[in-house]
């Protein structure tokens, strides 16, 4: 996968990691404080954070270039950690100072991440 490559696979691929990683980033902070597992608990601490990275998708138009680390990935992450934030505090919710370093740190790590890992075993599979 080209990091800048824009096809429906990409794309998709892209979307889906995305997705999937914040429903892990809560899933283990859920696990993390012994809070319920349940579909519905999982939900209620994803919602946030994937409504605010559908929202950075359309910001960032993502589907340019979904796999490239900067701007995209760099955007993208951000507003998914402010606008999740921001959503859960509207929704009732806290979003204590600890709670918003890890989230910050950890979406940072999953969001960039699997874009660098997926650039790399692009660069490599090219070079084989």
């Amino acid at each position: 996968m080209n990091e800048s490559h824009s096809s429906p696979k990409t794309i998709a691929y892209a979307v889906a990691a995305d997705a999937v990683l914040v429903l892990v980033f809560a899933l283990s902070g859920r696990s993390s404080h012994s809070e319920s597992l349940t579909a519905a608990g999982v939900f209620t601490t994803a919602w946030p954070f994937l409504a605010a990275l559908a929202i950075g998708w359309l910001v960032c138009r993502s589907w340019k270039a979904p796999l490239r680390i900067w701007p995209q990935g760099v955007c993208l992450w951000l507003i998914t950690v402010a606008g999740g934030m921001a959503l859960r505090i509207a929704s009732g919710s806290t979003a204590e100072l600890p709670f918003v370093i890890v989230a910050t740190l950890v979406l940072a790590l999953f969001l960039l991440g699997h874009r660098l890992l997926a650039t790399l075993v692009a660069r490599r599979t090219r070079s084989s």
